[in-house]
């Protein structure tokens, strides 16, 4: 049996079959359609032509794809929210939608209460809830809002009255309006977590065409009987069902894709990935064989969230930057001729000096055609190139989190600019797949649980905590798709919270486990 994993980027959709042993069989690369969908299509279909492989010996297929990232972005396809403020009157004086760009707001509907509940940093009660007051606003509701966010102060610490509220909610306003929680979703940050749980109940119908589309791009090719999964941006997998409650977790799951990809190719588990595109390069920390999460607050589409993200630094340097002589000094981008570098870059008979001109130059390269490149001075090519060195080893040397030589793995389709030798680099991996590293991490990937909480310590001991965010992730890795007996532990983080009197902790626990 097989498996197929396809990715969609900025500039192509990359698919790959792979077999039981994780071997791959064939990979190939399509451009990305203006409509994401009709790509995906076209990798499929010619991923499974070019392969011969019958449809029926395709046990599972998944998806990394930008369509999440693209509505934000786009403010397109986007569910009306109605957002729950468990948090009255002390929230008040600051608004939800606070700091929010004004088309989003109205995208959105901008409709939100703020009601009482919540409770303070010690898990006391703040204000107790009033279920007459929550009913009548769900009631009000009805038939104008297409999704509910519920937003409860420390909910955090404490989610009894989040999961109350969604209980009044189902009952007044059906299954068929999906309700986010903010306590499963964003981290501690009141402001950034309410902000991730509106924009994850925003992408509800964004997630369900997507889903849709992708069974039945399967369904064409004659796929019919394998499990479907979706990518999680932390390098894992995640079941249809779990994606559709959870849409925001496919937000920069690509470069997260490369980096898994990256250590199935280069057998490391501990390095610097670099992901080079024909726009700009990716550099994302591989640590223990997944990529390293942010500890920061990210903006998704001008809007401040917490929820988590990949580590990733990017840079405007890719196969199609185009390079420029600006009075002494060589720029390399950060504008790009990108996906019609095949047409525009000097080696394909364009009229655009590109970063993959100068590799093919200094015979680094022997894509397109060298004779079209002959004419370019070699001083000016070698300044060039020792730009693109510049670049790579600064960006390198911030992602670092110590002053020895790290490992850096190269991937993507514009890797052939980067340089072999660089400083602060032990060695550098390079594989003839590296192009399609993105698939090859999307169908290879584990499925993922992961749950976080502020505990006191004080009151429940560190180790009984400790089980109890196991099993609370455990259970989210089963909901997301993954076999009970084979999940394991991977990641514990503890951060004590200076303000709070009783040793209380954020505990982010993470396990990780087989598909079905």
């Amino acid at each position: 049996m097989y498996k197929i994993g396809i990715d969609v980027g900025g500039t192509n959709t990359d698919a790959v079959i792979i077999n039981e042993k994780l071997e791959l069989v064939h990979g190939v690369k399509v451009p990305t359609s203006s409509d994401i969908q009709s790509g995906i299509e076209n990798a499929l279909q010619k991923v499974m032509s070019e392969s011969e492989i019958t449809p029926r010996k395709i046990s599972h297929a998944m998806l990394g794809t930008t369509q999440c990232t693209n509505a934000i972005v786009e403010r397109k396809k986007l569910s009306k929210v109605g957002v729950i403020r468990l948090g009255y009157p002390a929230t008040a004086s600051v608004k939800p939608y606070t700091a929010w760009p004004e088309d989003m707001v109205d995208t959105l509907g901008g409709k939100y209460e703020l009601l009482h509940g919540g409770y303070e940093y010690d898990g006391q009660i703040l204000s107790e809830i009033d279920e007459n007051e929550v009913k009548k606003v769900l009631d009000s509701w009805k038939g104008k809002i297409e999704s509910l966010a519920i937003v409860g102060v420390f909910s955090s610490l404490k989610d009894d009255q989040e999961l109350l509220v969604e209980k009044w909610a189902k009952e007044i306003l059906g299954d068929e309006i999906p309700v986010s929680c903010s306590s499963q979703i964003g981290s501690v940050g009141f402001l950034e977590r309410e902000n991730a749980t509106i924009l994850n109940a925003a992408l509800d119908k964004v997630m369900k065409l997507t889903s849709q589309g992708f069974k039945k791009a399967l369904e064409k090719e004659g796929i019919r009987n394998a499990k479907v999964f979706l990518c999680q941006n932390d390098g894992t997998l995640m079941s249809l069902e779990y994606a559709n409650r959870f849409p925001i977790l496919t937000i920069a799951c690509g470069p997260t894709n490369s980096i898994r990809g990256a250590s199935y190719l280069a057998k490391i588990n501990n390095a610097i990935v670099l992901d080079v595109g024909g726009t700009t390069s990716d550099f994302g920390v591989l640590a223990a064989g997944f990529p390293r999460e942010s500890s920061l607050a990210v903006d998704v589409g001008g809007i401040r969230t917490n929820f988590r993200m990949p580590d990733i630094a990017s840079i405007g340097l890719g196969g199609g930057s185009i390079v420029r002589q600006v009075g002494d000094q060589v720029t390399i981008g950060p504008d790009s001729v990108g996906y019609r570098i095949t047409e525009e870059a000097l080696v394909f008979g364009g009229n655009q000096l590109t970063a993959t001109d100068i590799a093919v130059r200094l015979g680094i390269s022997d894509i397109g055609d060298a004779s079209l490149v002959a004419n370019i001075p070699k001083e000016f090519a070698e300044k060039a190139y020792e730009e693109i060195r510049t670049m790579v080893e600064e960006a390198i040397d911030k992602m670092k989190t110590t002053s020895g030589d790290v490992d850096v793995i190269l991937v993507g389709g514009g890797s052939i600019i980067i340089p072999q030798e660089l400083n602060g680099v032990a060695n550098v991996y390079h594989n003839p797949h590296g192009g399609v590293a993105n698939a090859i991490g999307a169908s290879i990937a584990q499925i993922s649980g992961q749950y976080e909480q502020i505990y006191i310590y004080s009151k429940l001991p560190r180790q009984d905590s400790m089980s109890d965010a196991k099993e609370k992730a455990t259970y989210q890795a089963k909901l997301a798709g993954a076999i009970e007996n084979t999940i394991e532990l991977v990641e514990v983080e503890e951060t004590p919270l200076a303000y709070h009197p009783e040793n209380a902790t954020r505990l982010r626990v993470k396990v990780v486990g087989k598909m079905e």
